[in-house]
């Protein structure tokens, strides 16, 4: 039997099908364009910036509302795959570490990422 944590990367796998004979150049562009992390450095830090917490909800809270999640990630498991670091799409390293062999098993993507 799946874990829950299995189910919720299996989903986010399926999810990321949408985009994936998407090209990793429209991909970029979008991401950069539309991305909220790309919108330039605030002039204030926002308030949870001094919470503790797991870098989980780290990636939940900076990319909160982010309208190009799906984006961003699959451009990260196309370009990084197990090498990822940092936050993308929403999940910490970790998560996209996790994700990645259920990504693999969904198939080929754009420009031969996948299987």
């Amino acid at each position: 039997m799946a874990s829950y944590s299995d189910l919720r990367l299996i989903g986010i796998a399926w999810r990321l099908d949408r985009v994936r004979w998407v090209p990793s150049a429209v991909l970029a562009d979008a991401v950069l364009r539309n991305g909220i992390c790309m919108a330039g450095i605030p002039e204030d830090e926002p308030a949870w910036a001094d919470e503790p917490m797991t870098d989980r909800e780290l990636a939940a809270r900076m990319c909160a509302g982010c309208p190009v999640q799906d984006e961003c990630l699959e451009l990260d498991l196309r370009v990084a795959g197990e090498s990822t670091v940092g936050v993308w799409g929403a999940l910490s390293e970790d998560d996209r570490r996790a994700l990645y062999p259920h990504w693999l098993q969904r198939g080929e993507r754009a420009e031969g990422g996948g299987a």
